[in-house]
Formats: C-alpha cells, sequence, structure tokens
C-alpha cells in the first residue's frame, strides 16, 4: 500500500481528467495574484484567455509549423513602445493554449500549475517589455 500523503497536493481545479479551460484559467488567476504588487496596478487591465490551439494565422506570422510548439502568446503594446497620447486600441491579451499545455505538462513532469505560471509569466513580461533574463528573475521573486 502507497502513503497517499506523499502525494504531492493537487493543483486548483484539477479533477483528475484533462483541465479543461476554466480549470487553465482559475490557475492562471492564482499565478497573476502572486505577481509583486508593483506589476499588478499595470496589468489590471490585461485579457487572459484560453483557447485550445493557436489558429494557422497567427502560427504563420510567428514562423511556427506546428501547433504543439506555442503555449502562449502575448498581443498587444508593450508599456517601454507606449506614448502618452496612445489610446483607443484593444486591450493587451495574454492568450494561453491548452493543449500545448497539456502536453508540455505530460512531456515535462513538472506541475501544471507551475506550468501555466511559468507560461503567463513569461507573456506578461512581454508587456513590459521584459527580456528573457529579466523574466527569470521575475519568476524566481514571484
Amino acid at each position: 500500500m502507497s502513503d497517499k500523503s506523499a502525494l504531492p497536493r493537487l493543483p486548483a481545479g484539477w479533477t483528475g481528467t484533462a483541465p479543461d479551460a476554466d480549470a487553465l484559467f482559475a490557475m492562471a488567476e492564482a499565478a497573476l495574484d502572486t505577481m509583486p504588487e508593483v506589476f499588478k496596478p499595470h496589468i489590471r487591465d490585461v485579457v487572459i484567455a484560453v483557447e485550445e490551439f493557436a489558429d494557422d494565422d497567427i502560427l504563420k506570422s510567428l514562423d511556427i509549423e506546428h501547433p504543439y510548439d506555442l503555449t502562449g502568446l502575448y498581443e498587444g503594446r508593450p508599456l517601454t513602445e507606449r506614448s502618452i497620447d496612445a489610446s483607443g486600441g484593444m486591450p493587451d491579451r495574454v492568450t494561453l493554449y491548452r493543449v500545448p499545455l497539456l502536453v508540455e505538462w505530460i512531456e515535462g513532469g513538472e506541475r501544471l500549475d507551475w506550468l501555466v505560471r511559468h507560461v503567463l509569466i513569461h507573456e506578461i513580461g512581454h508587456h513590459f517589455g521584459f527580456s528573457d533574463d529579466d523574466m527569470h528573475a521575475l519568476e524566481a521573486i514571484t
């Protein structure tokens, strides 16, 4: 008989089957709550969405051949490129792609909520105009 107390705590919203879009969205919201307070006013208007896969136009625009290769996407204008008189545009958006995230989760073996958090922080980092090194540092402190 195994010791069930040694099993890891399951991510919020996980029922034992492949998490649906609502469960991934809940994980993304929980990840946003872990962001440092200094960032929160700047991300409160960023729209978070969960879709099954990126569409063909998005994949083509990013020169990505296979839909499993894109787990998240930031669409918008980074804060570092904005003008004070810019207005009227669409809100910034981070899309998480459910099926590629699940595949990476299965292949990588890390907790799904951590993977969702990693992808979300990376995409939010684009909103701030951060480099990959900046994003890794942010992940380490949140």
